[in-house]
């Protein structure tokens, strides 16, 4: 005999939306048109993503991350690794809508939004240089050293707030080194230069040996200088 109530929940677990399979499993949806790689294989226009695959757009191709209350379009010609705590920008360009903080890290700088709330921004990562752009409500910017050591050992991370509106650059610091702050007057940093140093060492010998081999002639009563 049919069963109508068990039908119906079939149909119930059939439509249920791919982007709620997020939610339990880690997983999201990854929607392309055109050329698109999956960890380096062509996929079809709709796939399943899972932590650590690599996304890779071709010359005029688009892909779209769905992911836990989180979209992120993705340009041509970039590469994105998806993880469930947030995305990998490797090269290109991505723009996120996120209602639940999803943060976007190229190189050593990571994008956060500042609010748990909907936000929307943009992420480009082009020949070494992190440009973020705040669409809708404030990010967070925030860069640290890729060495763990020095991470550690740096007392604060260097970090800004790009305002709703606003767009602001900086290098991907990936070096192993953290952020260097220039120089400011009154800091001493001038004279920790090797060069003023060596100079300095040279001023004081050169008076010293003026002092010493070339000393003035005696004004002594006994035997006064004439001229």
């Amino acid at each position: 005999m049919f069963n109508w109530r068990n039908f119906v929940c079939l149909s119930l677990i059939a439509t249920l939306p791919a982007s709620l399979v997020g939610d339990d499993t880690g997983a999201a949806i990854l929607r392309s048109s055109g050329v698109v790689l999956l960890n380096g294989n062509p996929v079809p226009s709709t796939s399943t993503l899972l932590s650590g695959d690599m996304v890779e757009t071709q010359k005029q191709s688009l892909a779209r991350i769905e992911f836990s209350g989180s979209a992120a379009d993705i340009s041509a010609e970039t590469m994105v690794r998806f993880t469930p705590d947030g995305l990998i920008l490797e090269h290109g360009s991505l723009s996120v809508n996120t209602s639940r903080g999803l943060k976007v890290r190229a190189g050593c700088v990571t994008v956060t939004p500042v609010q748990i709330e909907w936000t929307h921004y943009e992420v480009s990562d082009v020949d070494g240089r992190v440009t973020v752009s705040a669409l809708k409500d404030d990010v967070y910017v925030e860069s640290r050293s890729a060495n763990p050591q020095q991470a550690r050992q740096s007392a604060r991370s260097d970090r800004v707030i790009v305002r709703e509106g606003e767009q602001k650059s900086r290098e991907e610091k990936c070096g192993g080194t953290v952020l260097r702050e220039t120089p400011v007057a009154g800091r001493g940093a001038l004279m920790n230069s090797p060069y003023v140093q060596g100079a300095g060492l040279g001023v004081i010998v050169g008076v010293a040996c003026w002092v010493f081999c070339f000393p003035p002639p005696s004004i002594s009563p006994d035997s006064p200088d004439r001229p």
